[in-house]
């Protein structure tokens, strides 16, 4: 059974998603708002995420971006919004498809019935939510970090960079590919933003900064995460 988690504040709409996609034998998982989704998710798994941006706690944006550090889950934009710039933010936050309301219900199950086809016969990624080494703990899906028992204060860029590399153990990142994750494109060429936080993550992180075990500089290259 296709698992088909939807996110929207608006209980009338809820209703309707719900009556619909069950009675076409879906199973369905209802949160109205980000911090509910986020928890669903991790807790449901579900084949495909319907997600309204504008929730009551947090941007939908934001609920992209936090799935996408640890899921590569189908989301399915439902938004009132239909300026340009807001279809690329939330595409390029990692959205597959964007379907502006309001919205045809048989266009929309299409939709759905598409991005759940590309997922079927597929293995399912690695998806790791809890990264545990000696020295430290980092959580994907809580956003958190914590070393002895105790919760580790990371700014947003701390936790950006952090998050990229300990989503791919072992696996060389490039300076450019950081940097222009993190700070764009504009700044791609700032080798030392990177040496900077890399710094900054040793010392909260590692138990010898000097000598880091976990976070691994490839000279000339990039960073990588080591478990």
């Amino acid at each position: 059974m296709t698992r088909v988690l939807v996110v929207e504040d608006d209980p009338q709409l809820v209703r309707a998603l719900v009556i619909n996609m069950e009675v076409r034998r879906y199973g369905v998982d209802a949160a109205p708002d980000g911090a509910t989704a986020l928890r669903l998710a991790a807790a449901r798994r579900p084949d495909v995420v319907l997600l309204d941006l504008g929730l009551p706690d947090m941007d939908g944006v934001d609920v992209i971006r936090a799935l996408r550090g640890w899921t590569r889950v189908p989301i399915l934009v439902l938004s009132a919004r239909q300026a340009s710039d807001e279809k690329v933010a939330a595409l390029d936050a990692g959205a597959d498809d964007y379907i502006t309301k309001p919205f045809s219900m048989d266009e929309l199950l299409a939709r759905l019935r598409a991005a759940a086809r590309r997922t079927e016969g597929v293995p399912p990624a690695p998806e790791t939510v809890l990264v545990v080494t000696e020295e430290f703990t980092v959580d994907l899906v809580a956003k958190k970090a914590t070393r002895a028992g105790r919760d580790i204060h990371l700014t947003p860029t701390e936790w950006h960079l952090l998050e990229i590399l300990v989503s791919h153990p072992g696996r060389l990142i490039t300076h450019r590919q950081l940097l222009e994750e993190v700070w764009g494109v504009s700044r791609s060429n700032k080798t030392n933003y990177l040496r900077v936080y890399v710094a900054q993550l040793r010392r909260k992180l590692e138990a010898d900064p000097s000598h880091p075990r976990h976070l691994i500089t490839e000279a000339g290259m990039g960073y990588r995460f080591e478990n």
